[in-house]
C-alpha cells in the first residue's frame, strides 16, 4: 500500500515528535481518515523521507512521531534550469508540476516582451508563494526528497544570466539537435522557454548574448505548456535519469 508523503518545512530527526503543518494534517487525518498509529512519510527537502507514525490527531491539528530516515536517491545526474517566461494561471501550474515531476533542479520564472501576464510586487510575491507550493505538492506525489527552488519572477534579462551549464534556446530550425548533444558528456544545462507570444527578436539577442544556443527539438512550433516539458523528458533520456 502506498504511504502518503509530506511536507514539513522544518529541520526532522528520529525520534522527533512532529507538529504537522494545518494543511498536512487535515489531507492526511480529514481526508484519508488516518487514526493514531496509522503510518506516514515527512519530507523538508534535504533529501531525505523520514518513516513516521501519528500519534495524535485531532480535528484541526496532529502529530506525528518520526520512526526512521531513509536516503532517497532519484535525483537526476542531468541538472536542468528551466527559465520559463510567465503563463497564464493553469498553464504555468501545469509547466511548474510536470518540470518538477520529470526532474527539473532549478525554475526561473520571467517576464518578457510578449509575456501576457504583468505582475506588480504583490502579486508577484502570492503567485510565487503559489508556484512553490505546486512544486512541493508535485514532490510530494513524485517522491521526490529535494524541492526545485522556484525563484522569484525576474526580467529576461537577470534570469537569463543565472545560466548553468550550456543555455538552450528551442528553434524548429536551429542547427544544434539533441542527437548532436550525444556524447557530449552533458551534465547541466538551462533551457529557455517563451510565453504564450513566444520570445520577441529583443528577447532573443539578450539569449544569445547569456550565451544559449538554439536547439532544434523537431520540425513543429510547440505552446509554452509542451515546449520545456518535451524538451525536458528528451533530455532525461539522452543524458539524465531515463537513459
Amino acid at each position: 500500500m502506498r504511504v502518503t508523503r509530506s511536507f514539513v518545512e522544518r529541520p526532522l530527526h528520529a525520534s522527533d515528535t512532529v507538529a504537522l503543518p494545518e494543511d498536512a494534517a487535515a489531507h492526511l487525518v480529514r481526508v484519508l481518515r488516518l487514526q493514531v498509529g496509522d503510518a506516514c512519510v515527512l519530507f523538508n527537502g534535504d533529501g531525505f523521507d523520514y518513516d513516521a507514525r501519528i500519534v495524535s490527531a485531532g480535528k484541526r491539528d496532529a502529530q506525528a512521531e518520526i520512526v526512521g530516515t531513509r536516503r532517497i536517491d532519484n535525483e537526476s545526474p542531468l541538472r536542468i534550469v528551466l527559465l520559463q517566461g510567465i503563463a497564464r494561471g493553469e498553464k504555468m501550474d501545469l509547466i511548474l508540476q510536470k518540470a518538477t515531476e520529470l526532474g527539473v533542479a532549478r525554475i526561473l520564472p520571467v517576464d518578457s516582451e510578449r509575456s501576457e501576464v504583468k505582475l506588480d510586487a504583490q502579486r508577484a510575491a502570492k503567485r510565487l508563494a503559489h508556484w512553490r507550493q505546486v512544486v512541493v505538492s508535485a514532490c510530494e506525489q513524485s517522491g521526490r526528497a529535494v524541492v526545485p527552488e522556484v525563484v522569484a519572477p525576474q526580467p529576461l534579462g537577470a534570469g537569463a544570466a543565472q545560466r548553468e551549464g550550456r543555455g538552450f534556446l528551442l528553434d524548429p530550425v536551429a542547427g544544434n539537435t539533441l542527437a548532436g548533444l550525444q556524447g557530449d558528456g552533458l551534465r547541466a544545462c538551462t533551457l529557455a522557454i517563451g510565453p504564450e507570444g513566444g520570445w520577441s527578436p529583443r528577447d532573443r539577442e539578450q539569449l544569445a548574448a547569456a550565451g544559449y544556443e538554439g536547439l532544434r527539438l523537431g520540425p513543429r512550433v510547440l505552446r509554452t505548456e509542451t515546449a520545456g516539458l518535451a524538451a525536458i523528458a528528451a533530455l532525461q533520456a539522452m543524458a539524465g535519469d531515463l537513459g
